[in-house]
């Protein structure tokens, strides 16, 4: 695993020559070796047509490429970090959310109508998340941002996770995901804005829930 968590707030990154990293723009906060920050604009390992996907949705996220030898220190914002590791599975996150991740894994967008169908185009338009969401795929790390820190909720057959759909950061695995709506449920039991809605996921793999219904 590249990133090494120093607080709640910060993470440090190994780059070793041979080995990419990619960051958001601005998130390096300090750095000790021989690092090369290049502005990248194919939008990681996805290529052009992920890059294509994004702009389409006007959700480019600005990246950086990092190479060198050396360890790099990442932050932004002073929003909480989550460091999520994958083996081989997907992990579905909103753009602007990734700090920093493993050049090795795949990067693309998935439009959010082919996960719930209508229900999760509405997903996007109630909770201010876009229609396209960003994917990446493989073995390595992820460090994604939060507001207020983060819990990880496991998703088995049989044991759905209702989630309040503006404390939702990400999920991985063979996830389905809908919304649904549940008159009165988050004027009483929601935290959220007042739209009577709730994210259900369901399927096999995690749901990472953050303690806030703030965007970043």
């Amino acid at each position: 695993m590249p990133f090494r968590e120093i607080n709640a707030k910060m993470v440090e990154a190994t780059v070793v020559p041979g080995q990419k990293l990619y960051s958001q723009r601005g998130a390096m906060l300090a750095y000790r070796g021989e690092v090369s920050f290049t502005p990248n604009i194919q939008g990681g390992q996805g290529g052009v047509m992920s890059m294509i996907g994004r702009r389409v949705a006007n959700e480019a996220t600005p990246l950086m490429t990092v190479e060198g030898n050396g360890t790099v220190m990442f932050g932004h914002g002073g929003h909480h970090i989550q460091v999520i590791d994958l083996a081989g599975d997907t992990l579905y996150v909103e753009a602007d959310r990734l700090l920093a991740f493993d050049g090795s894994l795949q990067q693309s967008t998935m439009f959010m109508g082919s996960q719930g169908g209508v229900m999760g185009m509405v997903r996007g338009q109630v909770t201010g998340q876009g229609l396209f969401t960003t994917t990446l795929t493989g073995h390595g790390a992820v460090a994604v941002m939060a507001h207020g820190g983060v819990i990880e909720l496991p998703i088995s057959p049989g044991h759905e996770v209702h989630v309040d759909p503006q404390a939702y950061v990400a999920h991985h695995g063979d996830v389905r995901n809908k919304l649904s709506a549940a008159l009165g449920w988050r004027e009483m039991v929601g935290r959220g804005s007042g739209e009577a809605f709730q994210l259900e996921l369901s399927g096999n793999g995690a749901v990472y829930v953050q303690a806030s219904e703030e965007k970043l």
